[in-house]
């Protein structure tokens, strides 16, 4: 149920818009409650008065002797009526005879016939605030006089109220000396919560989860469209612009994300621009300074010189190839990524190096194969070089699918984990081609592996290093389309560079030592 709540957006608005139901029908129950029970003892009490009026007409009206029929046939459930040759007595005497009259069943159809039969036909209906004996010191009110005017009759009678709900009694004198005395015990049930109130909330409370649903819905729909989005475009993608539909609310935020796309992808574009300019426009002084290099008659200088000039435009060409990493125009598509990173270990032990790749599970994968072939080769070949050998696997982690290469050497300082990863930056400061390169294999792996959503992590053991690339898993790609290029700007910027790379020597690959 937590997970639910956490997980479901539908789940919350059903829960808050249940909660405001109950709410209201509680206040509702609390402020209607006592004029509904007015309303039903004024309506009682009028029923009452005006069957007793009625009632007592009909007596006045008839001979004597069918008065014991009229006053029998008159009894409900609940009412009770009879002639007493009296006015009546004090009201605790009168009332022990109404209790009386309530206490004995009503006959039967048959019996007014003149017919026997076993069984009542009705139980008698003696409301326990009626039943209930008052206490020693409560005191009970006396008869009051109720006007012409507040019953059908056009003379005063009796009347008293029995308890503090619906009982109540009444006696008036007929024409002819006597007295007709009533007593109304109806019990009405005070319960909130009855069939009819239930099912009134319940039908209420399915409505609006429905509504809760498809709001709910409408809501989430553009936010995981933006969710998406936002992982392609962590992802080095990019996407078609979102839909700028909707309430102002999702409206902006689309419209705000749009914009955030186009600027990075303006911001990446023109810092490619720049670094492909710098490295064109350095070729020029390099090719003078390597002329004029050839014009020095002293051999040792003219070594050092065409050495430094070398260096100079092998790091050039290196930063003009990490740039182009990160511009990179490869469309993404699903791989088998174990059969990837099995082909390239094969590869390179065809090569002469000791790779070997452990049996692993087979796993599908949506990335740029080519890039993250290159980030893979990267860390291998630097576990070849720096550790003797490269055992390669994959396995899946909790949130990842993790590609990880294990070696044999020295390790790496703690001090340095992370250093390793800033371009240029080397363990060994020399710039030999034989013992490393320029320093940007580990970073364009990185760069790789982060354009896919991932990083790699370097964790030094006691007899070697364990280099691991972390892919995560949840992968949101498939909702949108992607574009046919991760960046379209980029492409163009990075077949612009393409021409700079007129030098013989070119990238290392894995030239950065792990």
């Amino acid at each position: 149920m937590t997970r639910l709540w956490r997980r479901s957006l539908a789940a919350q608005f059903i829960f808050f818009m249940l909660l405001a139901l109950a709410l209201s029908q509680g206040i509702g129950f609390l402020t209607s409650w006592n004029a509904r029970d007015q309303a039903l003892r004024l309506a009682a009490k009028g029923e009452f008065l005006s069957r007793a009026g009625s009632l007592a007409l009909l007596l006045e009206a008839t001979p004597p002797d069918l008065a014991p029929e009229i006053l029998r046939v008159s009894d409900t459930a609940y009412t009770r009526f009879w002639i007493s040759p009296d006015a009546p007595p004090d009201v605790l005497a009168w009332r022990a005879a109404a209790l009386g009259h309530l206490a004995t069943p009503l006959p039967s159809l048959k019996q007014l016939h003149g017919k026997t039969v076993d069984q009542p036909s009705a139980e008698p209906a003696l409301p326990v605030a009626l039943a209930a004996a008052p206490a020693p010191d409560e005191a009970w009110p006396d008869w009051r006089e109720l006007p012409p005017h507040a019953w059908p009759l056009s003379r005063a009678a009796k009347f008293i109220y029995l308890d503090q709900a619906y009982g109540m009694g009444l006696a008036v004198r007929l024409e002819n000396g006597t007295w007709l005395n009533a007593v109304y015990a109806k019990s009405v049930p005070n319960a909130l919560w009855t069939p009819q109130s239930a099912t009134s909330l319940a039908i209420t409370a399915l409505v609006l989860s429905v509504i809760a649903v498809i709001v709910a819905r409408s809501v989430a729909r553009p936010l995981r469209r933006l969710a998406a989005a936002a992982e392609l475009l962590g992802r080095g993608e990019t996407v078609e612009p979102l839909p700028e539909t909707g309430p102002d609310d999702i409206r902006q935020t689309a419209e705000a994300f749009n914009r955030m796309q186009a600027r990075l992808q303006r911001f990446v574009e023109d810092r490619t621009r720049m670094l492909a300019a710098i490295g064109h426009d350095l070729r020029t002084p390099l090719t003078s300074l390597r002329l004029r290099a050839e014009f020095v008659a002293d051999p040792e200088i003219q070594e050092k010189m065409l050495k430094t000039i070398g260096e100079i435009q092998t790091m050039t060409e290196a930063a003009l190839a990490f740039a182009r990493e990160e511009a990179t125009a490869e469309r993404t598509r699903t791989v088998d990524l174990t059969a990837l990173v099995e082909s390239l270990c094969d590869d390179l032990a065809e090569l002469g190096q000791d790779v070997t790749f452990l049996d692993s599970p087979r796993f599908s994968y949506r990335c740029r194969p080519d890039a993250l072939r290159r980030s893979v080769r990267n860390l291998v070949e630097n576990a070849v070089r720096y550790g003797e050998r490269a055992r390669v696997r994959i396995a899946k982690g909790l949130e990842s699918i993790d590609i990880v290469v294990e070696d044999d050497g020295p390790g790496i300082p703690d001090a340095h984990a992370e250093r390793v990863f800033a371009p240029f930056f080397r363990l060994e400061h020399s710039r030999n081609r034989e013992t490393g390169g320029v320093g940007l294999g580990l970073s364009i792996a990185r760069t790789i592996a982060r354009h896919h959503g991932g990083d790699i992590t370097l964790t030094s053991r006691a007899n070697g290093m364990t280099a691991v690339i972390s892919l995560p898993l949840a992968s949101l790609a498939p909702q949108l389309p992607p574009s046919h290029e991760p960046y379209p700007a980029l492409a163009s910027a990075a077949r612009v560079m393409q021409p700079v790379r007129h030098a013989p020597n070119h990238l290392p690959t894995g030239s950065n030592p792990s």
